[in-house]
């Protein structure tokens, strides 16, 4: 993904006959988009009398969130690479046996990656969402709505990860192995829904009592 290129290049890319972009991708700029919103709402905190107190802390937190939303576009980019791979494993030759061999090698370890990429997506969305729930407690309550849409999308960003490393890890030989890393997944997974639900439900009633 070329940042220097006008976003209308990034949709015709998604909406192409390509797989790549594709819903991976799509998961990681949710984490993009999530970080993004959440430093602007510490940019309409910092500087406000009313916000004072919680400057110092918005400052850091915008930091962190500019760091975390540098890993999500690393992500985003780290997918369509993962499955780029995939897709050139499947195109080895399998005349004999020994490349065969090769190629199942190929596949297996280029599927692996294709799984561990939305995992990290996933575990990111997790570590992101406290500072998102701060923001929405201590920072600008005129950009309340903005700050859930941040956790809807982070929410939403880990969701459709989750859904790539099941149907990645659906096609791991090794499925012990693969269970095992879905639900070390899975656990984090149900983390975000969790944490999300109960700070949008809490943005939700402080909305409708403004």
């Amino acid at each position: 993904m070329n940042l220097e290129k006008p976003i209308q290049n990034y949709f015709d890319e998604l909406s192409s006959s390509s797989p790549t972009p594709g819903g991976g991708n799509v998961a990681a700029m949710c984490g993009v988009l999530t970080t993004s919103l959440g430093i602007m709402v510490c940019n309409l905190t910092v500087g406000k009398k009313k916000y004072l107190d919680f400057e110092p802390e918005a400052i850091k937190i915008k930091e962190k969130l500019s760091s975390y939303k540098n890993d999500f576009i690393d992500l985003a980019n780290k997918d369509n690479e993962a499955f780029d791979l995939v897709m050139e494993a499947f195109k080895l030759p399998k005349e004999n046996e020994s490349q065969i061999t090769l190629r199942n090698e190929k596949i297996q370890s280029a599927t692996w990656e294709a799984a561990m990429v939305p995992a990290e997506v996933i575990r990111k969305c997790n570590e992101v969402l406290p500072f998102i729930k701060t923001i929405a407690e201590r920072g600008n309550q005129n950009s309340l709505s903005d700050t859930g849409m941040a956790v809807s999308l982070v929410s939403s960003s880990a969701e459709g990860a989750f859904l790539n490393v099941l149907i990645n890890c659906s096609s791991l030989s090794n499925q012990i192995t693969a269970r095992e890393f879905l639900k070390s997944s899975e656990i984090i997974y149900n983390e975000v829904k969790e944490k999300s639900e109960s700070i949008i439900s809490s943005i939700i009633k402080r909305l409708s009592n403004k």
